[in-house]
């Protein structure tokens, strides 16, 4: 029997919820019990007022992202849930790196160090300097071991933060639902799975 793992592409979780206390929780044991990792999670505002946008990054199989955003859209609170590859998202992350200013300023060109890896310096003080870098991992790994000879003392990155490549927003399919179904309140989870066509991207 072969114990080769098979490795699994990297999907784009991409959640619109109502801003309520425990759904993080709730979500992220739907992951526990299933037995699967999230590399990077992003909680922020979403372009609809009083709406958040969760953005969860896994290495899954399709089949599993699938019944995986199936069993997150039945939270009350989730309003949708979609999911993509990361050809079809436009993504980044941002890292922070700090190292001694006499160092770096002694061994290396820091014009150079900064122009070379499109990063920029966000702090100077004596005794160290923060770099910062955004861009794809292996860019803000790159940067990493460039700085380690030269004694990199903290490291952090940033969760993925990640904007559909071909959709018109999850806004457009609300107001639509609204045009469609005058007069209904748009509460809760009344209004999923009335038909692929309002909510399909």
């Amino acid at each position: 029997m072969s114990t080769e793992t098979i490795e699994k592409p990297e999907f784009n979780i991409t959640v619109y919820t109502e801003n309520q206390i425990g759904l993080l929780s709730r979500i992220a044991i739907i992951f526990t019990r299933r037995k699967i990792n999230i590399d990077s999670l992003n909680v922020s505002p979403s372009e609809i007022d009083s709406i958040h946008r969760f953005n969860i990054l896994i290495n899954e199989t399709e089949d599993t992202v699938r019944k995986l955003c199936r069993q997150i859209e039945k939270q009350v609170e989730v309003l949708k849930v979609y999911y993509h590859t990361n050809a079809d998202i436009i993504w980044q992350e941002m890292a922070l790196y700090k190292v001694s200013t006499d160092v770096i300023a002694e061994q290396v060109s820091v014009e150079r160090l900064l122009r070379e890896n499109g990063a920029r310096a966000v702090v100077i003080r004596k005794d160290y300097t923060v770099f910062e870098t955004t861009g794809h991992r292996e860019e803000t790994d790159a940067l990493i071991k460039i700085l380690q000879p030269y004694g990199l003392i903290e490291f952090v990155r940033s969760a993925r933060v990640a904007i559909i490549k071909n959709s018109e927003g999850f806004n457009s399919k609300l107001r639509e639902f609204e045009r469609l179904e005058p007069g209904e309140d748009v509460i809760e989870n009344e209004y999923l799975n009335k038909g692929q066509k309002v909510f399909t991207m």
